[in-house]
């Protein structure tokens, strides 16, 4: 569980973005960015739809177009306050991001085997690592407990988002690595203890 001096809310929401092109075509974004799909932009109207008797007024927001874009649909739907806040931004992918797996094979070959290895402590090739995203995850759930008016929603990222729920359930490493995400759906987690809505 969280340590109590830290200023983390109780109960909160937390969704991902909706699908995206590069999600389509399989590239990885890191903290570059590409726009939603038709797909994506309906899955964040029925992400808002599935949050409209939460109580949720206010939404923290990952700086990134394709969750920025989708808490903008979802604030206008709650009618809620919306935040940004740089450290809910996905895991930096550096120099793959932008790349499908098997360009990443041509142009950095051996890379897959060595993240492989140590999945949590790998570091991506001018980016960073899951453990190196932990620390930020902390941070971002303490920036949005103060900012935020009782439960918040935080839209974020597909692996940042194993990194929140990791810190909000007490999940070591492989534990957090183990967590899946789909597009569309929105955690509820309320005393370490995670529902889907």
């Amino acid at each position: 569980m969280i340590p109590q001096d830290r200023h983390v809310p109780e109960r909160l929401f937390l969704a991902r973005h909706g699908q995206s092109s590069w999600n389509l075509e399989h590239r990885l974004q890191g903290q570059l960015d590409s726009r939603l799909t038709a797909d994506g932009i309906a899955q964040a109207r029925a992400m808002a739809e599935h949050l409209v008797t939460s109580g949720v007024t206010t939404i923290c927001t990952s700086p990134l177009g394709r969750a920025r874009t989708t808490a903008e649909i979802i604030a206008d739907r709650l009618g809620a306050d919306l935040i940004v806040v740089p450290d809910l931004a996905e895991i930096d992918h550096g120099d793959l991001a932008g790349m499908t797996w098997d360009e990443i094979d041509q142009n950095f070959p051996g890379a897959r085997e060595e993240r492989a290895a140590n999945r949590y402590g790998w570091v991506f090739p001018g980016g960073e690592s899951y453990a190196q995203a932990r620390a930020r995850a902390r941070k971002a759930l303490s920036s949005c407990g103060w900012a935020s008016t009782g439960a918040p929603l935080l839209v974020s990222h597909e692996m940042i988002g194993r990194m929140l729920r990791a810190e909000l359930r007490g999940l070591d490493a492989a534990a957090a690595l183990s967590l899946r995400h789909p597009l569309g759906v929105v955690f509820e987690i309320a005393g370490g203890v995670e529902r889907i809505l």
